[in-house]
């Protein structure tokens, strides 16, 4: 399937993959079915190689308008669409390398990697958190080390919340080398293949929301990993990448959240309307304007941040937009939730109601990285000329 190149087709394309996801959200996050499907259907419509460049047979969207597709998805399924998300997470990094020149082993991974999404129609995940650190590179204990007859890496080690578990093709895998100190240890990240000797993961974590993002842990028991499947071919660039050019690891999936607020609004506004004499009330104008104005200062923040990581991506500027664009969405769901919840009453606490699950949905954004208190410590040091391209300002 080839996609669209103009933003508009992709968001309508994205609008009817949603109608199609939409339906699967309440069976999903009720537990009675593994929400495989969505992503049967997000594969089926080609958006795996939104990121992809032109050239190499994908849209070629730029940060900004990446994040309009994806709250586009939200808006219709949450879960389907941070699953979709984590994909794109892993991808992102080639996609910004776009039109540069790299090494032989860089290129040649690139080409291996685009290819299996644009031709393979291969589905990606990212595989870092660890229990008790987080997303967090730095401690990681999950290991990695060259091979005696230095033909491969081999990694060991536990993640705890890794989405896409059981649905992924590939996993992106954060590991430390096995020499060096806690602080010097390089951080290198590795494709693993869901059929790789050696991993395995546990049953689904069974949680209060985005249940559809098939989220579990992984073991890594002496993965072997061929040297061609180091990402980019380049170690321990991990850490250096996060802190200079942050948008993914810390705000990927900031686009959903913001989907997910725009659709709290709308099953608000739709409620109210079709109840008697709500939609002339004048408090509830009051509630739905102060709904409203949240919503507007969320969405054009996020717009406004995801265009200068397009314009300026690995700025000091555009680092700081999008910790800020992740702090104030986070704040806005719940606030929304609230407010739906004193307009609508009893159908946003109405278990298999659409607003009941996107109320426990809204909340969530604040466990993904960065924190609420990462993001303002960001901004923060960011206000006082903190040296933010310096690693050891952050606990990363």
């Amino acid at each position: 399937m080839t996609l669209p190149n103009e933003l508009d087709d992709l968001l309508k394309l994205a609008a009817e993959t949603g109608t199609a996801l939409a339906p699967l959200a309440v069976d999903v996050d009720a537990g009675r079915t593994d929400g495989h499907e969505a992503y049967r259907i997000l594969r089926d419509s080609g958006l795996l190689a939104l990121l992809v460049p032109q050239k190499a047979g994908g849209a070629g969207l730029g940060f900004g308008d990446y994040w309009r597709v994806l709250a586009e998805l939200g808006a219709h399924n949450g879960a389907a669409a941070l699953g979709f998300n984590m994909h794109h997470v892993v991808i992102g990094a080639l996609a910004d390398a776009a039109g540069t020149r790299l090494p032989p082993a860089a290129e040649t991974f690139r080409s291996w990697m685009l290819d299996e999404v644009v031709n393979g129609r291969k589905l990606f995940a990212s595989a870092t958190s660890e229990a008790g650190r987080g997303a967090k590179l730095r401690g990681l204990q999950t290991r990695y080390r060259l091979s005696d007859d230095g033909t491969h890496y081999v990694l060991s080690g536990r993640k705890s919340f890794v989405s896409l578990a059981g649905v992924a093709d590939y996993y992106v895998i954060a590991a430390a080398a096995a020499d060096g100190t806690e602080d010097t240890r390089e951080v290198s990240h590795f494709v693993v293949a869901a059929d790789d000797p050696g991993v395995g993961f546990g049953p689904v974590h069974h949680m209060s929301a985005m249940y559809g993002t098939s989220t579990a842990a992984m073991t890594l028991d002496e993965v072997p990993v061929p040297r061609s499947r180091l990402y980019l071919g380049v170690e321990g660039m991990s850490l250096f990448k996060v802190v200079r050019e942050p948008h993914w690891m810390v705000a990927g999936y900031t686009g959903a959240y913001l989907g997910i607020a725009e659709a709290l609004f709308r099953h608000t506004v739709d409620h109210v309307t079709a109840a008697p004499g709500s939609a002339d009330s004048s408090v509830v104008h009051l509630e739905l304007g102060r709904m409203s104005a949240r919503l507007r200062a969320a969405r054009a923040l996020v717009h406004e941040a995801g265009d200068l990581v397009t314009a300026q991506r690995g700025s000091l500027e555009a680092n700081a937009m999008v910790h800020a664009a992740k702090y104030v969405v986070g704040e806005v769901g719940p606030q929304l939730a609230q407010d739906a919840v004193r307009l609508c009453g009893s159908v946003a606490v109405r278990r298999g109601h659409p607003l009941e699950r996107l109320v426990r949905e809204a909340s969530f954004a604040h466990v993904m990285p960065a924190k609420p208190q990462e993001c303002l410590e960001y901004l923060g040091k960011a206000a006082v000329g903190v040296n933010l391209y310096d690693a050891r300002a952050f606990a990363w």
